[in-house]
């Protein structure tokens, strides 16, 4: 996907300033529009030698060439060690850390008290910010209140909200809007995305997410579920669940039962939008369903099992029995279509 065609004016505003370049910026929006990507194409910009008119990075250079390989003098990437190859698990081998720790802030002492290789910038990204805890965010702060010289920080965050109030003060804001669909839709199929309006608005307008759910080949359980959800009051909550335990198995861990109910969220805000008459955000395709059932359901019953749907959620990120869960989800979806 490209993402400087997908964010024009956000990738100009970050070239307008590199001549007088902050020590922070901090880059926020939505999940999956590509802000890591962005961030990581100006740092290489930034590095090149031979920079493009446009900014990017002429990938021919030897600082391209390093960077490419990931062994860049003046480059450091902060991330959990989950987000990385090297963090694929291995049997017998402890779970990488979904945290970026405070050893990696730590670790940056050393680079950023030596000259820079060629007399340039030294880049730090830091991707998500977020997945720091505070005493990793108060070690982070103490570099960003005295910033070396020759320095720039790149901060990315989809919940910038959860980070501490001095770090957001201490970096310039880059937001990276939510896309127009027509534009998005078009990015995305330029991709290879088939039926990218569908996973674009499946996706919330988050292109990134959108084509992650597309290529991951979500379009199979992702029917079986909303031919249950779709049947309503005539929902059989036992046989639906085994039908999605089944699913859950043969993924071999490639389908997550989060995933279930963040469909399922979805769903109920698409009844609730068609409760008041509104067209639905996610499921476009269902929309003649959508506005039947909602037909049938006390707006009152949507808004709690929506907030119901935020404990389920939280729930499936733990170990459980998933045949027993997805029983108890779907026997509370019937309910909503009890009589009044």
């Amino acid at each position: 996907m490209n993402v400087i065609e997908l964010h024009k004016k956000t990738w100009d505003r970050l070239q307008a300033r590199r001549e007088r370049l902050p020590h922070a910026l901090l880059l926020v929006g939505q999940k999956g529009m590509g802000k890591f990507e962005l961030a990581r194409l100006f740092a290489a910009g930034l590095l090149c030698e031979q920079p493009t008119p446009d900014g990017t990075a002429c990938g021919g250079c030897l600082a391209c060439n390093w960077f490419a390989q990931g062994n860049h003098p003046d480059f450091r990437l902060l991330q959990p060690e989950a987000l990385s190859a090297e963090g694929e698990v291995e049997e017998g081998k402890k779970k990488p850390s979904q945290q970026i720790t405070i050893d990696q802030v730590r670790a940056l002492d050393d680079f950023l008290t030596v000259g820079t290789h060629r007399g340039g910038l030294r880049i730090v990204i830091v991707n998500p910010t977020e997945a720091m805890n505070r005493s990793t965010a108060n070690a982070l702060l103490k570099t960003l209140e005295e910033p070396p010289p020759s320095s720039l920080f790149l901060l990315v965050s989809s919940e910038p909200m959860r980070l501490l109030p001095t770090i957001r003060s201490r970096c310039q804001l880059i937001a990276v809007p939510t896309p127009q669909p027509a534009h998005a839709e078009k990015i995305l199929a330029a991709a290879g995305l088939n039926d990218a309006a569908r996973w674009l608005a499946l996706a919330g307008g988050s292109p990134g997410l959108a084509l992650e759910m597309g290529n991951a080949g979500q379009g199979a359980w992702l029917g079986t579920l909303l031919t249950r959800l779709g049947a309503g009051p005539r929902l059989d909550p036992l046989a639906a669940a085994a039908e999605l335990d089944k699913v859950l198995r043969d993924g071999k861990g490639k389908v997550l039962l989060k995933q279930f109910v963040e469909a399922v969220q979805k769903w109920l805000v698409d009844l609730t939008l068609a409760g008041e008459r509104l067209p639905p955000r996610y499921f476009l395709a269902e929309q003649g369903t959508i506005a039947g059932l909602a037909a049938m359901i006390p707006p009152a019953r949507l808004i709690a099992a929506y907030r119901a749907s935020g404990v389920r959620r939280q729930e499936a990120e733990q170990p459980l029995n998933a045949r027993l869960f997805l029983e108890g989800l779907f026997l509370d979806y019937r309910a909503l279509f009890a009589n009044r």
